[in-house]
């Protein structure tokens, strides 16, 4: 397993990724829940790989939980804290980012990722998601928080007719002047649409992520470095 992930940190590495993201707890919506001492462990295991092998990269945490975010900065010194709840699963990460003083990157779901897919009641989706992230900037605004990067959520609490209106309006998320991420990388919102498996999807990624930073994207979260490179 550790020199699965030394493997992997050497190649996202040499083929030119500027962050490294990694998580211990998986958001797809049948994943297994897991405590937050294993999540941690498990990131620590990783971020000690990383730290190891690629010493000067920027190191982005996938949890949203307040404690494994607070304790991946001290033990590891991690750089950007990457929440796919945008603060709504854990009441004290906005608190603890703010104090923390973290880049952070602020994702839009509904529900949990056993729930959100059951969410997805929208009257404009992207008026409606640029609308709950506008109101969670302005209320991390006030505690301080300088640092954020807004991530629309392709997939989560989002049908695939959804996620296409929000691409196709991406450009609609530059009103917030905040620096925007998008991850459509092998989802289902490509192999669905196109009735192929996960792992055909990356003629489909491209496209997507083409089409993403002809609208503004200034991150792409990607699992095909060399590629979208």
């Amino acid at each position: 397993k550790d020199k699965a992930i030394a493997v992997r940190v050497e190649q996202i590495i040499n083929e030119g990724a500027k962050i490294i993201d990694i998580g211990g707890y998986s958001s797809r919506p049948r994943a297994k829940d897991v405590t937050p001492e294993e999540e941690y462990q498990r990131l620590a295991r990783g971020l000690e790989i990383i730290k190891r092998i690629a010493p000067e990269a920027i190191i982005s945490v996938d949890t949203f939980r307040a404690e494994v975010a607070r304790r991946c900065k001290k033990d590891w010194d991690v750089d950007i804290i990457n929440d796919i709840s945008g603060g709504t699963l854990d009441e004290h990460m906005i608190d603890t980012v703010a104090e923390l003083q973290i880049p952070y990157i602020l994702m839009h779901m509904r529900g949990t990722p056993k729930t959100m897919q059951s969410l997805c009641d929208y009257s404009d989706v992207t008026a409606d998601v640029i609308k709950d992230l506008a109101a969670k900037i302005d209320k991390m605004r006030q505690l301080g928080i300088a640092d954020i990067i807004i991530d629309p959520g392709f997939g989560f609490a989002k049908t695939l007719e959804q996620n296409y209106t929000l691409m196709s309006e991406l450009q609609e998320f530059k009103r917030l002047d905040m620096p925007l991420l998008v991850g459509i990388s092998h989802k289902s919102m490509i192999y669905k649409a196109l009735d192929i498996k996960p792992e055909n999807a990356l003629n489909g990624t491209t496209v997507l992520n083409t089409i993403a930073l002809s609208k503004g994207a200034d991150i792409l979260r990607v699992h095909d470095v060399k590629e979208a490179k």
